[in-house]
């Protein structure tokens, strides 16, 4: 056999060798992009935001191993993405290889080949872009079948009453906490957890919902103007709840008005005969409340004179609430909770409106309330087994939400008040302030500070050194993990922590 010819053979083996233990090598870590793709609910531009916040994986670290809080679902759009993602990776290997073909006796590219397939290897993380935008189109015509179905199949309920609930924050609680109380006298469909996209309503529908349910209770999600509309259009409600409007997913809405007109969106979706109720506390939503035309309830605890439902002559107290509620045409009825914290009343006034709404009457609202139990990671309370209790607020936090918290936290009496907590995030060009805002909230409540990613919390650390908060007292940590061992070397019995927000270590770390 000629040189020349042993020659292209072993370099042709190179090339295809080289190829193939690349594949290989991705093939070990295409989960990760993939995850994170999926927390990001497989949005490119919400992808794009989080490799912003973690450039580290545009073009170069990979982590072997990343702790998952949320761990990865294969879900039907995961593996076909997963699958369509892998055959990118194949094409741009076989080009790398078609240009070997024609390119494979150059030193030029005997030297560059490798190194293309280390890049390749390296720009996982937007490699997983491409494949994303590729079954887009597919994954469009699969939802809008599912969509279709699911519409249909409410129109075929003329009897079924939709309960549509929106809001910056609160939604998810008001859903369960409605979904307890009407459960006392209606057969009552909910949906689980944060269920509140298309995708996420037209499963519930098409798998759960039946002729034997009397109400249907959909939580409306919107990210982007329109997106409430597509979810109302779905499942076409007949009352319509805004609980609140503050500044969430600002770096994609850019304005509270854009917020504002994006909820609006269920109101305008009501039928002629529909009703809207709103959280009239709420300055945003005050301001929605007055331009509505159709029939509408008003709830809060303020301004006690302008609403139909509303709470009064109540106590807030580590264990839980006591109040009065007032409903229209009826007695007031004192109604006690397990739920912690002013702001989980406004949520208890939204559930009772809707009570109200669909001819519950006050002692069955009432009786609903007590059975309310808190909803997970949403300020729920947890003993733990050395005497140590841990407020969970660990979902999503927003200034409002964190404000509330820290007033949770500050009514607990004897032991030290703890705080973990990465800060907010989702809130555009106001994050940074936020955050410095919040590290001065913390100093005036908490005993100890640990925060969760050195450089995600920087604005909370300055925030807490201007109100001169004790250097010894602030800790910081890589991962909730750590923050938790911190913790374990503070805390005795009676202490208190409270957990606020939880992002995944993805989030801070790749």
């Amino acid at each position: 056999m000629e040189t020349k010819t042993i020659f292209g053979f072993l370099l042709f083996l190179y090339y295809g060798l080289g190829a193939y233990i690349t594949y290989r090598f991705i093939k070990k870590i295409a989960t990760k992009p993939l995850h994170i793709l999926q927390l990001e609910g497989y949005d490119n531009e919400e992808y794009k935001t989080w490799l912003d916040n973690n450039p580290e994986a545009k073009f170069g670290k990979i982590k072997e191993s990343i702790q998952e809080k949320t761990p990865l679902v294969m879900t039907p759009r995961a593996t076909r993405l997963y699958t369509k993602y892998m055959q990118t990776n194949a094409v741009i290997l076989v080009i790398l290889l078609g240009l070997s073909a024609l390119f494979y006796h150059k030193i030029i590219w005997i030297l560059l080949f490798p190194i293309l397939l280390y890049l390749l290897y390296r720009t996982q993380f937007l490699v997983i872009i491409v494949a994303n935008t590729i079954a887009l189109p597919k994954e469009k015509k699969i939802n809008h079948g599912f969509y279709v179905q699911a519409q249909e199949k409410i129109k075929s309920y003329p009897n079924l009453q939709v309960v549509g609930i929106t809001g910056s924050f609160g939604k998810t609680s008001t859903k369960f906490i409605t979904n307890t109380i009407l459960s006392e006298k209606l057969k009552v469909q909910n949906t689980p957890s944060s269920y509140n996209t298309p995708m996420g309503l037209s499963k519930v529908i098409n798998n759960d919902l039946d002729e034997t349910k009397e109400v249907f209770i959909a939580e409306l999600g919107a990210k982007v103007p329109g997106e409430i509309k597509e979810v109302a259009d779905l499942v076409q409600p007949t009352i319509g709840v805004i609980t609140a409007i503050g500044p969430t997913h600002m770096h994609l809405f850019k304005t509270i008005e854009n917020i504002k007109k994006t909820k609006y969106e269920l109101i305008e979706a009501l039928p002629e005969t529909g009703i809207a109720i709103f959280n009239y506390d709420n300055e945003h939503v005050k301001e929605l409340a007055d331009k509505a035309k159709i029939h509408k309830l008003l709830y809060g605890m303020e301004d006690v004179e302008k609403l139909d439902i509303y709470a009064d002559n109540f106590t807030i107290g580590a264990n839980g609430s006591t109040f009065r509620l007032h409903l229209p045409g009826k007695s007031p009825v004192i109604c006690e909770t397990k739920l912690l914290g002013k702001h989980n009343i406004s949520n208890l006034l939204a559930a009772a409106s809707i009570a109200h709404v669909l001819g519950m009457e006050p002692i069955e609202i009432a009786n609903g309330i007590r059975k309310v139990e808190p909803v997970e990671h949403r300020l729920n309370l947890i003993k733990g087994p050395t005497g140590v209790l841990v407020i969970d607020d660990a979902f999503n936090s927003n200034p409002i939400g964190a404000r509330a918290a820290l007033e949770v936290l500050n009514t607990f009496k004897g032991g030290k008040k703890i705080i973990i907590t990465p800060g907010m995030v989702e809130l555009g060009d106001i994050e940074e302030e936020e955050n410095y805002k919040l590290g001065k909230e913390i100093a005036k409540v908490c005993d100890y500070c640990i925060l969760v990613g050195p450089k995600r919390t920087e604005p909370i650390q300055r925030g807490l050194k201007e109100v001169g908060y004790p250097e010894q007292s602030l800790f910081i940590a890589k991962s909730l993990q750590e923050a938790t061992e911190i913790s374990g070397h503070l805390t005795k019995a009676g202490d208190i922590i409270l957990i606020e927000n939880d992002l995944p270590d993805t989030y801070n770390e790749v």
